[in-house]
C-alpha cells in the first residue's frame, strides 16, 4: 500500500497573546500615571520662587592642549613645558575636580613629544581627556 506525503507542510504559526498582553498593560500603565497628574493640578499650591541665582564658581571649560609639528606644547593658546603640565592640571583639578582636557597634536607631531604630555595629564589626575583628531580626514 502506497503511503500518501502531502507536499504542503504546516507554516508555524505567531502565538500573538503575549503581545496583547503586554500592550493592554501599556495601556492601564498609561491611564493610570494621566490620573495622577490630574490629581496633581487639582490642588491649587504656590510654589516658592527661587529669585535669580547664580553660580558661586564658574564651570570649568574644557581645556586643551596643543602640541605642534616641531614639538612644542600650548595649554589653552599659551605656551607650556611638559613638565609644568601636571602642576597646573593639579591645581586647577583641585578647583574642579570634573576638569576635562582635550589633546590636539598635529599630523606631523612625533609620538616622542605626544607621550610625555598625556602622561602629564594622568599624573595630574584628570579622568576626562580627549584626543581629538579630524573626523572627515582619509587615513593614509
Amino acid at each position: 500500500m502506497p503511503l500518501k506525503t502531502s507536499s504542503l507542510e504546516e507554516l508555524p504559526s505567531i502565538n500573538l497573546t503575549p503581545m496583547i498582553d503586554v500592550v493592554f498593560l501599556l495601556i492601564i500603565f498609561f491611564m493610570v500615571g494621566t490620573q495622577f497628574n490630574k490629581q496633581e493640578r487639582q490642588v491649587n499650591v504656590q510654589l516658592p520662587g527661587m529669585g535669580s541665582l547664580n553660580a558661586l564658581v564658574a564651570a570649568p571649560q574644557r581645556r586643551e592642549i596643543q602640541i605642534d609639528s616641531s614639538g612644542n606644547v600650548f595649554l589653552d593658546g599659551r605656551p607650556i613645558s611638559p613638565y609644568e603640565i601636571t602642576a597646573r592640571l593639579s591645581e586647577m583639578r583641585r578647583r574642579f575636580p570634573d576638569l576635562a582636557v582635550s589633546v590636539r597634536a598635529d599630523a606631523q607631531a612625533k609620538q616622542k613629544d605626544v607621550m610625555p604630555v598625556l602622561g602629564a595629564i594622568n599624573k595630574a589626575g584628570v579622568a576626562n581627556m580627549a584626543l581629538v583628531g579630524l573626523q572627515n580626514e582619509r587615513l593614509r
